[in-house]
């Protein structure tokens, strides 16, 4: 649940929008309430205040009238006198209903008993504190809650000294603050009632705004995903003249320029593939005419002079570059086609390897590099077109004797559950900050102006890497200057799997880590992206630097 409403946070500004409006409101509208309320309570405490201030003054101006006629507490009549001053100042009935309690106490004499009307126990309801501040001559307050006459009441207690000839009494005022109180909710009530519309009125309003805003952003959204699917025809549908109407005809100019550029550079991409296909099929006859007279000549040249000779082998070998020239731009414009197919069969991989060092074998020898093979004593059985993967593994291996500097190139094979993978390690001069970039583009070189071994023709890296995608695999890179390089190819195990894993590491085990490593300017990682296409970014620290290219 709470990942639901995370999400749902995260992916709704509407949600947000009105989520923050209703809070900060709430906040807002609470406080103004609060404010109000209290200032309410206020005024009505101090109009009761104020009121009965005013009749606890008269009454005990006239409560001092009527005692000051005895000189002594011990009057007979002076009982019957506070009795009657009571209730009258009560409003002359003693049993009154307004709820407002008089009451008359002595405390320095005790023999003038405490008279109430109506009759009550107000002892609970004085406090100590009051009867001292009134004992000192002073006229004091104080707010109580208690029961007199039925339920628990908040009273406003008063109370006022009352001067006689023989010393001073005190006379106290209950007054009920029920009204008050009532009041005062009704007023809370009515301001609650009233900011929770209005909070819930910004809600609506917010919703309302946000909607009108957010729906097209949404509409502009939904097209742009279906744009980016290929369907280059959606636009937007522009109603009015306000910003949101310029969104959407800004978008829809947008689109229609987006497809228009797009629609030329597929024609111009047909245009090259069609062009590279024919020219190479065109070429296939010329190229077989010349064939056989080259072979002819190149059958004869003993009889020749030995420059005529020599010029008879270097057409030789020049064609034969040629002609795999060629081959390789026919299988590059069938991949870019998407005419490729994949012949895929149970296949052992270690007689593959096999073959493909016993090939190249002549030329190991000649360049002085030796091939270490690592290959598990068993049968490596994976669903892979034989063919492509011997092309592969060609490729890998005869660059890594190219650029092997005289030194051993190491073939590994390992398979676990899924996958099946081949490390091709070399210890040459390795690749430079930025070239692992670059190493499988077309027709790209290390260094131009080094010869090449093999007669290659450029394409090698770029057909490795069409074979493994087209086997649902990964053609991966890593080198380091002075250390070598290493290639790895991971294939799945079954036809149409999809990898997660690497049976090999791709950064070898003697590979040391350049100072300072990917966060001082280090290599970057080229990866997998979304929908398959190419993402880079700072390689993980312990590959050093490495270039990865994924399918």
């Amino acid at each position: 649940m709470v990942a639901r409403v995370h999400q749902t946070w995260r992916r709704s500004l509407q949600v947000r929008v009105v989520t923050i409006t209703l809070v900060a409101s709430s906040l807002l509208v609470g406080g103004f309430a609060y404010l109000i309320a209290d200032k309410i309570t206020s005024i009505l405490l101090d109009n009761a205040r104020t009121d009965v201030q005013q009749r606890v003054k008269s009454g005990a101006t006239y409560a001092a009238k009527q005692v000051n006629l005895y000189g002594e507490p011990q009057e007979a009549q002076l009982q019957e006198t506070i009795e009657g001053t009571v209730n009258y100042l009560a409003g002359g009935d003693p049993q009154q209903t307004s709820g407002v309690v008089v009451a008359i106490t002595a405390d320095g004499y005790p023999v003038i008993q405490t008279r109430t009307a109506p009759a009550a126990n107000v002892q609970p309801l004085i406090s100590p504190e009051l009867r001292a501040a009134v004992a000192k001559g002073n006229v004091a307050s104080q707010i109580r809650t208690g029961r007199l006459t039925g339920e628990p009441t908040k009273y406003l207690v008063y109370g006022s000294p009352v001067p006689t000839r023989f010393g001073q009494i005190e006379l106290y005022y209950l007054v009920p603050l029920t009204r008050q109180d009532t009041t005062a909710a009704d007023a809370r009530a009515t301001v609650v009632a009233t900011g929770v519309a209005l909070v819930v009125l910004l809600g609506l309003l917010a919703a309302l705004v946000t909607r009108l805003v957010v729906n097209p952003v949404r509409v502009a959204a939904r097209t742009a995903q279906r744009l980016s699917a290929g369907l280059l025809d959606q636009r937007m549908v522009v109603n009015g003249e306000d910003d949101l109407a310029l969104l959407a005809a800004s978008f829809n100019q947008m689109a229609t320029n987006l497809q228009r550029q797009i629609l030329r550079l597929e024609e111009m991409s047909r245009l090259q593939r069609r062009f590279t296909s024919d020219v190479s099929h065109e070429l296939r006859t010329p190229l077989t005419t010349v064939r056989m007279a080259a072979d002819l000549i190149f059958a004869e040249r003993d009889e020749f002079d030995p420059a005529v000779a020599r010029s008879a082998e270097l057409l030789q070998a020049e064609l034969d570059r040629f002609e795999e020239l060629l081959t390789d731009l026919l299988e590059i414009s069938r991949f870019d086609a998407g005419f490729a197919m994949l012949d895929a069969e149970p296949t052992d991989l270690v007689p593959v390897v096999h073959r493909v060092v016993e090939r190249l074998s002549g030329l190991a020898e000649r360049v002085g590099v030796p091939i270490e093979l690592d290959l598990p004593g068993t049968p490596v059985i994976a669903e892979v077109d034989p063919r492509r993967v011997e092309r592969v593994l060609r490729n890998l291996v005869g660059n890594a004797v190219e650029h092997g500097e005289a030194r051993p190139v190491l073939i590994t094979l390992g398979i676990d559950e899924t996958a099946v993978a081949i490390t091709v390690r070399d210890h040459g001069v390795g690749l430079k900050l930025g070239e692992e970039k670059l190493v499988f583009n077309r027709f790209w070189r290390a260094d131009p102006s080094r010869a090449r071994q093999t007669g290659g023709t450029g394409l090698g890296l770029s057909i490795s890497l069409e074979d493994a995608r087209l086997h649902g695999g990964w053609l991966e890179a890593w080198g380091a200057p002075g250390q070598g390089a290493q290639f790895r190819l991971t294939l799945p195990a079954r036809a149409g799997d999809r990898l997660t894993t690497s049976p090999l590491r791709l950064v070898p085990a003697d590979a040391a880590l350049p100072f300072g490593g990917p966060r001082d300017g280090g290599p970057l990682a080229i990866g997998p992206g979304t929908g398959g296409a190419l993402a880079i970014g700072p390689a993980p620290v312990e590959d050093g630097q490495r270039a990865e290219v994924r399918s």
